[in-house]
């Protein structure tokens, strides 16, 4: 039987005919899938953004605006709804150029600052569409979560004492103005921190009391120094005059450095774990029970008494005349706070009495110790006895 031939054009229509076929399938599934590739690419691309926006906040930001927006003393917060709807093109400029006579200063490379405006941009972004908890953990792993504290809680005996000098009750009213609005810049006692001046000083004394009181209702531009005039009363600025004039009666202590952790993540405790294991645990005991060689850390009684201000600062500058050595040439500030975070840990478990270890090196190879006599030249000699060694830090 024959078969009827097919000519090639026939075979050509229906193989064009198969290719138009797949080509338009393949169109209409793009064009079903792009809208979701392009929802994908844009989460992406937000993610990136903010990513590298909440690294800038960290490094640039968070010492004024706070670990997570909430705004420093009279420092603003910028986790409000109201910031996530206001004009985004209003932000960029307040934060390109700066707001006059606030200490919010230019941050725009054009206006003197560090940032480009794609960097500006992301700030945008990040206040407007980021995650605070977020934020938050970023500036606290970068170790660069403001140390300073808000406020602190005067002294009350102490108080009462400064209640007993003529107008007294103004001067406890300045301590307590101090105490809730200041002590996060000036410092305890008005004794200055790295962020501003001490306000305790001779020389402020001296001054004429309505040039201080311009500074404190208008601030001072280009600074931290922010204008006070919508956030106190003239009564709490007359208060806080009456005590910078008259410090000098104030006792000592009258408004103490505050209590305040130093916030962890879990990234910053592993760390901190580490850092202890390489760097601390020799003298201070694997779990911080103490040798003979360094006094334990992981005790209620130590816990209790040093607040992590106090221990950033032991293991940053070390302790003259023991055996602790200062730490703040060797590690990051990160490291140390990691390291502070990771101590402070052991509190809701720590014992009342601790159980010193055996080993962390023989007493006399502290620093400072003294060599057994007819021991090897290379052993350090000086002046600190065993006794000494082990209550020192």
């Amino acid at each position: 039987m024959n078969s009827q031939s097919i000519s090639p054009r026939i075979v050509e229509h229906f193989v064009g005919l198969l290719a138009l076929t797949f080509l338009a399938a393949g169109l209409l599934t793009y064009a079903l899938q792009e809208p979701q590739r392009i929802l994908t690419a844009q989460a992406a691309q937000l993610a990136t953004d903010l990513d590298e926006s909440m690294t800038i906040y960290a490094q640039n930001c968070a010492v004024c605006h706070g670990l997570a927006g909430e705004g420093i003393g009279s420092t603003p917060a910028l986790r409000r709804p109201e910031m996530q709807s206001a004009d985004p093109g209003s932000l960029n400029k307040v934060i390109s150029r700066g707001l006059y006579n606030t200490s919010m200063p230019a941050w725009n490379l054009e206006d003197g600052g560090p940032l480009r405006d794609y960097q500006i941009g992301l700030l945008v972004t990040l206040i407007q569409r980021g995650d605070w908890q977020t934020v938050q953990d970023r500036v606290v792993n970068l170790g660069l979560a403001p140390l300073v504290p808000f406020s602190a809680q005067p002294d009350p005996a102490l108080i009462e004492l400064t209640s007993t000098l003529p107008d007294g009750e103004t001067l406890v009213q300045g301590i307590e103005t101090y105490a809730n609005e200041c002590v996060a810049c000036h410092g305890p006692d008005g004794l200055g921190t790295s962020l501003a001046p001490a306000l305790n000083t001779a020389d402020l004394r001296l001054k004429d009391t309505s040039t201080v009181e311009r500074t404190i209702l208008n601030g001072v531009p280009g600074t931290l120094m922010a204008p006070w005039q919508d956030a106190l009363s003239m009564e709490q600025v007359a208060s806080l005059l009456a005590l910078i004039t008259r410090w000098d009666e104030v006792p000592n202590g009258a408004i103490p450095a505050p209590d305040r952790s130093l916030p962890v993540t879990e990234q910053s405790l592993q760390l901190g774990a580490d850092l202890y294991a390489q760097s601390c645990s020799r003298c201070h005991g694997l779990e911080g029970q103490g040798t003979p060689r360094a006094p334990s850390l992981n005790v209620k009684g130590y816990l209790e008494q040093t607040n992590d201000l106090a221990m950033q600062q032991i293991i940053t500058s070390g302790v003259p005349g023991t055996s602790m050595p200062a730490w703040g040439d060797r590690l990051a500030d990160a490291e140390i706070q990691a390291i502070v975070g990771f101590i402070r840990s052991w509190e809701p478990t720590a014992p009342e009495v601790a159980t010193p270890a055996r080993g962390g090196g023989p007493w006399w190879s502290t620093e400072g110790g003294t060599r057994p006599s007819g021991g090897p030249p290379w052993m350090p000699s000086g002046g600190i006895q065993p006794d000494q060694g082990r209550n020192g830090q």
